[in-house]
């Protein structure tokens, strides 16, 4: 008996709709990917005489692989990612960050030891595709994201303040299972800047992972806020912590340079 471990393996070029009945029950149910694949299924159990449990495995099997995708779909918008990064245009031979420690990241076994990552560097080295691309692959596991700048994370918790729902907020945000703060010290913090990337940091220690890139190295961050706030959050930070420190010259700089920056005209 063939036992297929994805979706139906051959089929007629026309499978017969699903009876009304059938089609209302399934809608009912709420199992729109089942009923998606049920007529090419059915069709192909019946020519390759399926045994009917198989049947039965193949169909939940589409409905499970079909809501495991619209999460990680949802997930992905969720995080509001800034570009689409992905692995799949990084070139890790051009990174300084060691090979070693590269794959070791994109294991995210260090995510799911609650670690945290820091990435410190000049502007255009690399540190946010890098980012970018873990935080995608961690959605690709099954795992929640939230993606944040220092600016974009101060106006979140800058509307909890006004509406007083901080505590709430702050939770919401640490149910993620890895939380990106990016590009720290492009632009001087203030005192809400400072309070509110405490407060994550503080909030996600040894229960979630955060991930932070800085063109300036984290012990430095007093020298962008408030220095008692700074100094505790790098504490919690970098207690259990990666620390990365990226070199060179900028790779959107070389591209440009090299006239690679924007397409020719016609």
């Amino acid at each position: 008996m063939t036992r297929p471990t994805t979706r139906r393996t051959s089929q007629p070029a026309t499978a017969p709709a699903l009876p009304d009945e059938l089609d209302r029950l399934l809608r009912r149910m709420r199992l729109p990917y089942l009923r998606q694949a049920a007529p090419d299924v059915i069709a192909t159990a019946k020519a390759q005489r399926w045994d009917p449990a198989e049947v039965l495995r193949v169909l939940i099997n589409e409905e499970v692989i079909g809501r495991d995708a619209a999460t990680r779909r949802m997930r992905r918008k969720t995080a509001n990612f800034p570009s689409g990064k992905t692995f799949g245009t990084w070139r890790p031979e051009q990174s300084t960050i060691p090979a070693p420690t590269q794959q070791a990241l994109t294991t995210l076994e260090w995510i799911s030891r609650a670690e945290n990552l820091a990435i410190a560097g000049p502007s255009g080295t690399g540190k946010s595709h890098f980012v970018e691309a873990l935080a995608h692959t961690a959605i690709e596991a099954d795992l929640r994201v939230g993606w944040f700048t220092l600016e974009t994370l101060t106006a979140t918790i800058g509307r909890a303040k006004a509406d007083g729902s901080t505590a709430r907020t702050v939770t919401r945000i640490c149910r993620n299972d890895l939380v990106v703060v990016d590009d720290i010290g492009m632009l001087p913090a203030g005192q809400d800047a400072a309070e509110a990337f405490y407060r994550i940091v503080d909030a996600a220690y040894e229960r979630r992972s955060i991930a932070v890139t800085s063109n300036i190295h984290p012990s430095g961050f007093d020298t962008i806020m408030p220095k008692t706030l700074a100094t505790a959050t790098v504490d919690r930070l970098l207690h259990h912590a990666h620390l990365i420190t990226t070199a060179g010259d900028s790779h959107r700089l070389q591209q440009a340079l090299a006239g690679k920056g924007v397409q020719a005209l016609t």
